[in-house]
This record gives C-alpha cells, structure tokens and sequence, in this order.
C-alpha cells in the first residue's frame, strides 16, 4: 500500500511528531498500518511514542494484530520482543496464550522478560495459574528492586494459588531467592507496607534462619 503522511511522520526526527503521527493512526485505524506500527515499536526510542504506538495497535482487530505480534515475540531484537508482549498484554486475546514460553519468562533481556510476566498474568487461561506461579518463581531473586518488584506484582495478581509456590521458595538454599518469596509474600498480606519494607524485613528473616517468619 502507498505511504500515508502519518505513516510517514513515523519516521520523523521530532518525538512529538510521531506521537501525533501515531495518535492519527490509532484514530482512523487501517489494517494496512499494522506492519508499519508494529516495526516502529522494534526501535522507537521514546518511551511515550511506543506508548502510543501500543494503543494505536490495540485499536484494530484483534485478529490482524496478534498474529504479527506473534512472529514479533520472536525476533531477534530484545525491544521489539519486549513491545509485542507488552501490546499482547493490552490486547488481552488469550490466544496469545501459547507463545508465553519458559524462554521468554527467563529471558536475559530483563525488560523482555518483565513485559512477559505482565502479559502472562493477563492471557493465562482459567486452570494454569499454578503452572504459571511455578515458572515465575524460577526467577525470583532475579535483578534490581524494579525487576523483583515487578515479578511480585505479577505473582500477587494470580491470587492465592501462589502462596504454595512462594512457601516452596521460602527454603531455597539461595538467600536471595527466599528473601523474595518472603517478600512477596508478605506484600501479598501487606500491601500497604511497600515493597522496601517488605524485601528489608524478609533479609532480616533469612539472615534469622526463618526463625521469625510466622512473627515476632
């Protein structure tokens, strides 16, 4: 197809322009952008325009996006995988489901595998959260603050049928990893407490031995 202006000022050197560009775009959605919007998100820097190029994708059918983000789950390039996840996950289309492998919940890239366990939480189907509880906790202790916290939150968001999987962790010979199921855990019990609080007092609990976990 001819290139539209709009899909053309995705190209343009001002962010503020290729947001407009792709606010346009979302407006008036054409199939015919999708392939365009989708390879924008493989390397736009911005993270306000990639936002927007999101939204513009989820604004047309489900059934032209996800199969292109499918094969974009795939790619070679960390940020067009950490994209495509993100946008299946505002989509929503539990079809997308299949392509939420181990591999990507591990990924290196720490920003593709965060967006992958937000975009799990969301497309797992009725009856494979435990399963899904078991291959998140394989990464816990993993990363920053950001990183752990967000692996909590996407741990907490799949309910109670975690807390067997978090008490499992809670004895892993890796202190790291058990300061985190604490953590979690008690984030779950207290979310008003924050996760510093949370993560400092389950270093405290570990370095006891577990002695005080039930309480003090």
């Amino acid at each position: 197809m001819a290139m539209t202006p709009a899909l053309r000022a995705l190209e343009h050197d001002a962010p503020s322009v290729r947001l407009q560009a792709a606010l346009a775009i979302g407006t008036t959605p054409d199939p015919g952008s999708v392939g365009r919007l989708i390879e924008r998100c493989a390397v736009e820097p911005d993270f306000s325009v990639r936002e927007m190029l999101t939204w513009a994708l989820t604004r047309h059918a489900a059934g032209t996006t996800v199969p292109a983000l499918l094969d974009e789950v795939r790619s070679e390039r960390a940020q067009a995988r950490s994209q495509a996840l993100h946008t299946l996950s505002k989509i929503g289309d539990r079809q997308a489901w299949p392509a939420i492998t181990p591999a990507l919940l591990s990924d290196a890239d720490e920003e593709v595998a965060r967006s992958a366990w937000r975009a799990a939480v969301v497309l797992v189907p009725e009856g494979a959260e435990h399963g899904l509880a078991v291959g998140l906790a394989t990464q816990l202790g993993r990363g920053d603050r950001a990183t752990q916290l967000s692996l909590s939150r996407a741990l907490i968001a799949l309910g109670e049928v975690m807390l067997p999987v978090l008490g499992a962790a809670g004895t892993d010979p890796d202190p790291l990893v058990r300061a985190h199921a604490i953590a979690t855990e008690g984030l779950w019990r207290d979310p008003d407490a924050g996760f510093e609080f949370a993560i400092e007092e389950a270093k405290r609990v570990v370095a006891l031995g577990g002695a005080d976990k039930e309480g003090r």
